[in-house]
């Protein structure tokens, strides 16, 4: 289901909790509503579409990749860069990783643990910064 965007600040800072087999339908909404908002949209966070979950999603070129429980285990080669978030209006500035390595679980709770690099992986590290509240 196309679920409508948060964009209040005090909910949006507040801390996701870890997904469970009952989140999944969580799943299916953020499908939804971020190929609703492709255009505009690169990934999204659970939190942005009203549920408190460890959940995102990534478009990744032809397809799109979710991660339950996402947690980087590695990252190098820092820099400063500004973002902007469909939640939030305006851009921030941040501090981003070139690479990083993300264990996580798929839509069947199978256990993956993958690299990413450039552009992927800076969604990825703003999708889950909003798991801890963090505003950018």
């Amino acid at each position: 289901m196309i679920k409508q965007i948060v964009r209040d600040a005090f909910f949006l800072s507040q801390k996701s909790e870890e997904a469970t087999k009952a989140d999944l339908p969580i799943v299916t909404d953020l499908e939804d509503t971020l190929k609703a908002n492709r255009e505009r949209c690169v990934g999204m966070a659970a939190n942005m579409i009203g549920y408190r979950k460890k959940i995102i999603i990534v478009a990744m070129g032809l397809a799109d990749i979710i991660m339950i429980n996402p947690v980087i285990t590695e990252k190098s080669e820092p820099y400063e860069t500004e973002e902007g978030c469909l939640s939030l209006p305006g851009v921030r500035k941040t501090t981003r990783y070139k690479k990083i390595t993300v264990r996580y679980l798929d839509r069947k709770f199978a256990e993956h643990t993958q690299s990413f690099s450039g552009y992927i992986a800076q969604i990825i590290q703003h999708e889950i910064d909003h798991f801890s509240g963090k505003l950018i």
